[in-house]
């Protein structure tokens, strides 16, 4: 590989390139006959439709292909620190534009590329209206989701992990479910309710976090993120700067009690919106504690650990709790979500090894496995048009292979061995041991509890006998249906058999990670 090819702007290709599809998609829409009151002639509607997915689907997989190459060509998974590093001054002080990915990023920003293919198939054929707004929409959001991973500036970071509620903010609100809810005093649409809380809780952990990142730019200089993990603020000044961070970081993930606009999230988002949402957007939290709280803030991140080993045992236990006494398919894998991130926060803030890439590696896990059982709801969800469980019951004996990929699904989502769900939490509990056994043992509470809601919420939609009118003549999954879950089953798989490929392209950066750390607990008198 010559110098000059590999020094390339690899990752400013991959993120930005989307942006490029949602133009053409811009302009196929512009150049199309329009009526009197400016709404696409009904003639050529059809084909503008037909175009944008194809746009979309073509881009996106394009993306996915050339981030692979890239990461295959280019990437040292042996190296800890940053590579594929591009930087470009643009306001002057120590403000710029600087993007590179490690250990900790690449394979989110490959996880990134995948699921968007995925997420416009799934919607090919469920969104029919504004579908060229709804490709957009997603494609705008595919490049603030890629930034977020790739970002080492501080502002730029901030740029596009705020940047990304826009766009899901739109694709929930507009392309949401139907039905009404009242709020304070007022009636409006439930999609739209469920849009706003996502934004307004989100809005004042994003001011806390501009606050906290101008008070870091003024002290130390510069907004790279590499000279700032290495920075040493001051004890004081890191409680508060932790805090800040965490206001934002927690409510993305989301953790308790700060969790409570997920499930409504979920239940009014079309089907690719649910999945992007649980399979990325859930991780930018986990990934800013990595990035941030721990290695700029060790001595505030070891102080806080307690409560943060605390909010995680509620999350596993009380949520799963809750993901029991749900009646809508959606809201049980919500809540799930919700005590899944809770071994993540539990293993990242143990700083042991185990713990740290078993964090990771969860968050890996969680996307395919909770993406996969949000694309199996969408799948009876668009022949029935209910998420209600009890509006089901015996499709065992009209969908077997929808009933075989569903049970794959659960028996990930609870951990069991084999998949790669097991392997995350498993880590994360091992983590946890070093640390204190009684927080391993409440996790382990949690995973039991997990498998009481996801086997009950399977037995009540396949078995039992097919008695319901509306099921009598429910077709199985069809083969754009099978491509996509079966795609996510192999890597769920192939995870969970063989999970060394993974770790080891976490274990670099995460042990440079656990050694700074410990190093500056140690000068700063904290062990």
């Amino acid at each position: 590989m010559t110098e000059s090819f590999a020094s390339q702007p690899w990752l400013s290709i991959i993120t930005f390139a989307p942006l490029i599809g949602a133009i053409l998609i811009a302009v196929i829409r512009m150049g199309a006959k329009k009526t009197e009151s400016g709404e696409i002639a009904p003639a050529d509607l059809e084909q503008v439709e037909k175009n944008a997915r194809w746009t979309a689907l073509v881009i996106s997989t394009a993306v996915f292909v050339f981030s692979v190459f890239v990461y295959a060509a280019l990437y040292n998974p042996s190296i800890a620190g940053y590579q594929l590093v591009e930087q470009a001054k643009w306001i002057g002080g120590g403000i710029g534009y600087k993007m590179g990915v490690d250990g900790i990023s690449i394979l989110f920003v490959l996880l990134t590329t995948f699921f968007m293919p995925i997420c416009v198939i799934a919607s090919w054929n469920s969104i029919k209206s504004r579908v060229a707004d709804y490709m957009i929409a997603f494609l705008v959001l595919e490049t603030l989701m890629i930034g977020v991973f790739c970002a080492l500036d501080l502002f730029l970071f901030y740029f596009f992990f705020e940047g990304s509620l826009i766009p899901m903010f739109l694709i929930i609100g507009v392309w949401g479910s139907k039905g009404t809810k009242e709020f304070a005093g007022f009636t409006m649409p439930s999609k739209v309710y469920a849009a706003l809380k996502f934004f307004l809780y989100t809005l004042l952990g994003s001011l806390l976090l501009l606050i906290a990142m101008a008070w870091m730019y003024a002290k130390a200089g510069t907004t790279d993120i590499p000279t700032l993990q290495q920075f040493a603020f001051p004890a004081g000044a890191q409680k508060w700067l932790w805090l800040a961070f965490f206001a934002s970081f927690a409510v993305k993930m989301p953790m308790w009690p700060v969790h409570t606009w997920l499930p409504d999230a979920h239940v009014q988002a079309p089907t690719a919106g649910s999945v992007v949402l649980a399979a990325i957007l859930l991780k930018m939290g986990g990934y800013g504690f990595l990035r941030f709280s721990l290695p700029m803030f060790p001595i505030a991140s070891a102080d806080f650990s307690p409560l943060i080993f605390a909010l995680s045992i509620i999350a596993i236990i009380y949520t799963s709790l809750v993901a029991l006494a749900q009646e809508d398919m959606k809201k049980l894998i919500a809540y799930s979500s919700v005590a899944h991130m809770g071994f993540v926060t539990m293993g990242i803030f143990t700083g042991t090894k185990q713990g740290i890439e078993g964090g990771l590696f969860q968050m890996l896990s969680h996307g395919f496995i909770s993406g996969a059982l949000f694309l199996c709801v969408g799948v009876v969800y668009d022949r029935m048009h209910t998420r209600e469980i009890a509006a089901y019951g015996g499709l065992v004996h009209r969908m077997p292979l929808y009933a075989f990929l569903f049970l794959f699904f659960t028996l990930g989502n609870v951990g069991l061995p084999g998949t790669s769900g097991f392997v995350g939490e498993i880590l994360a509990m091992t983590g946890a041991f070093k640390v204190n056994s009684w927080i391993a043992f409440f996790a382990a509470f949690g995973v039991i509890l997990s498998a009481a809601y996801a086997l009950r919420l399977y037995r009540q939609v396949m078995y039992g006998d097919l008695t319901k009118e509306a099921l009598m003549q429910i077709p199985d999954v069809n083969w754009r249906e099978m491509a996509m879950l079966g795609v996510l089953m192999a890597f769920a798989l192939y995870l969970g058999f063989n999970p060394g490929p993974a770790l080891s392209v976490f274990a670099p950066a995460a042990d440079l990670l656990i050694e700074n750390y410990n190093a500056a607990l140690a000068a700063g008198g904290v062990m």
